[in-house]
């Protein structure tokens, strides 16, 4: 109750008339569906890890095998992004919402009726057909409800709530595992799916101009965008940093279940004490910002992933806690720069918002399933690489940052 009462307050200024004219639910139940489409990928994926070593022994795959339902998932899921976008300028945010929802559930059913890992890898690719409308237009539905300050502190807000899925999904992923199968995982997911799709049954359409576009026109929107130099530049610079957090993801299980020999709830706990970061940094930044300036705390936030990275890799690997605890501040630092770097690229477009939002998740899954793949190699140290892909990002990122910063902050950033 108390962070609903702060929540609203804090919107209340700027919210009502948007409250009265484009919802008919109150402000903190749109917030919380907004949070519920935008964890849709952690929540598809970090409830399923627990289970990969599992599937490996049970059909007698290679973790790189096993590792293309997560892979075939996010690239799936990048190219759809682009067809939602488009799509939803057009005919609105709440009817793509409904099938793509409408086909997540559906094929939640088929990953636990999966008897063959091809199987469950084709039913992993429809499942990422339908989630991919929740997290680009949810997005997108920010920018049309809220105006750009606002906005910033709705990201942080969302992004707190959406950072209790992957800190307690694969908690619940592994008792679910350990007392029942990993089939079950995927009804949980459907469930899940069922509640969203409620949710914006329930909501009034948030688009108030619509865009008829025909599939030509929506291609050169794309090429438009990136001819936008500065939209490009920013979302490129900022997506490398996924880079070091997917391949965690990818890899962990790995590292803690087969080479430190962790159980499904042990490794879970591990899991979502790095994902209490993700918690933990949008708070910062939400009461940093009343202190300091999104130049600097994006600063910050660059360095920090960087020299984590660096002590990643030299600190010696001995137990589970050297690659949890810097692994800690990696993916704090990168929740405490997604609210602000989100809306400082949201900012560098005026039109066609559903497709830049959508080619901005798209662009940024791209990375991590890129990183997902190059983890899933044979290396004989995980933990080293995955640090010096914290590193170098980090240190990009930064050097990126410094030079060019001032083309995209507003003079009133600076204060």
């Amino acid at each position: 109750m108390l962070f609903e009462r702060r929540t609203e307050a804090a919107l209340e200024t700027t919210t009502q008339p948007l409250q009265n004219q484009r919802m008919n639910i109150p402000m903190v139940r749109t917030l919380f569906l907004l949070a519920l489409l935008t964890a849709f990928p952690p929540l598809s994926t970090d409830m399923y890890l627990p289970a990969i070593p599992h599937l490996t022994a049970l059909w007698g795959q290679s973790l790189m095998v096993v590792n293309l339902t997560l892979i075939c998932f996010f690239l799936t899921y990048c190219f759809f992004m682009l067809v939602y976008g488009p799509v939803s300028d057009r005919f609105g945010r709440r009817r793509p919402l409904l099938v793509g929802v409408g086909i997540f559930i559906l094929a939640s059913g088929m990953c636990a009726l999966a008897n063959d890992i091809h199987t469950l890898i084709a039913a992993r690719i429809v499942q990422a057909s339908g989630a991919a409308s929740a997290s680009a237009l949810s997005l997108a539905m920010c920018k049309d409800l809220f105006e750009s300050r606002q906005r910033a502190r709705v990201l942080a807000y969302i992004a707190v709530i959406v950072a209790l899925a992957p800190m307690l999904a694969p908690i619940v992923g592994g008792w679910v595992i350990h007392y029942f199968s990993w089939r079950w995982v995927f009804v949980v997911q459907g469930a899940m799916g069922v509640i969203a799709w409620i949710g914006v049954y329930r909501m009034t359409e948030p688009l108030e101009q619509f865009t008829a576009l025909s599939a030509a026109t929506a291609v050169k929107v794309y090429l438009g965008l990136f001819r936008n130099r500065r939209y490009t530049g920013l979302m490129l610079a900022m997506s490398l940093l996924i880079l070091p957090f997917f391949g965690y993801l990818a890899g962990s299980t790995d590292i803690y279940m087969v080479h430190f020999g962790l159980n499904e709830r042990q490794y879970g706990y591990f899991f979502g004490f790095n994902a209490l970061a993700f918690l933990c940094g949008p708070i910062a930044f939400s009461r940093l910002s009343r202190l300091l300036s999104v130049k600097s705390l994006l600063t910050v936030s660059f360095g920090g992933i960087m020299a984590s990275g660096l002590l990643m890799v030299l600190i010696p690997h001995q137990s589970p806690w050297s690659l949890a605890l810097p692994m800690w501040g990696i993916t704090f630092f990168l929740g405490m720069s997604r609210p602000p770097s989100n809306n400082l690229i949201l900012d560098q477009v005026n039109r066609d918002v559903g497709a830049a939002s959508a080619l901005v998740i798209f662009t940024f899954m791209t990375i991590g399933a890129l990183s997902m793949g190059f983890i899933s190699m044979a290396w004989t140290d995980k933990i080293t690489v995955i640090g010096s892909l914290g590193t170098i990002v980090g240190a990009g990122t930064l050097a990126f940052w410094l030079r060019y910063r001032s083309r995209f902050l507003p003079a009133s950033a600076d204060r």
